[in-house]
């Protein structure tokens, strides 16, 4: 699996630290992860979160996942969600990550770095990255309405 990570200055130290912790899971758990950083390189307080969320976005595949952070979470999950395709969710919590994954099958989560720890951060993640969706056929039915949505909208 190919986990796509973006920040912007608000979400760069978290991000950077994430970066190290999947790297290592995949070099000491030999996990199948792909991890792809698309910035931003530097802590740069005139950057933008929509410039790195896009970044992201086009970076991702079908079954890739994304894990974007910014002060907040919102402006990434916000910028995200304008992609067909894109189910991103706010990670204000670990059950909320289950939650998403067994329930709406997020393939995009958007982490709060400025009301998130460090260990918060990690569940989050191996959360978000080791949860199924259920495939219950209730919530498949949800995201083929959101599907037909998308098509509407985008026309």
């Amino acid at each position: 699996m190919k986990v796509i990570l973006g920040a912007d200055h608000g979400g760069f130290e978290i991000k950077e630290k994430t970066k190290v912790w999947l790297e290592e899971m995949v070099d000491l758990q030999g996990l199948a992860l792909q991890v792809v950083d698309v910035g931003s390189e530097r802590s740069d307080p005139d950057d933008d979160y929509v410039d790195y969320a896009m970044k992201a976005v086009l970076e991702r595949k079908d079954d890739d996942r994304m894990i974007l952070f910014c002060r907040n979470g919102m402006g990434m999950a916000i910028t995200a969600n304008k992609r067909k395709g894109v189910r991103c969710g706010l990670g204000f919590g670990s059950e909320a990550v289950r939650k998403g994954r067994t329930d709406d099958d997020i393939n995009a989560l958007a982490i709060p770095a400025d009301y998130s720890t460090d260990e918060g951060v990690r569940e989050m993640v191996k959360i978000f990255l080791t949860t199924e969706f259920s495939n219950s056929e209730r919530y498949k039915a949800r995201l083929e309405k959101l599907s037909k949505l998308e098509a509407i909208w985008s026309q």
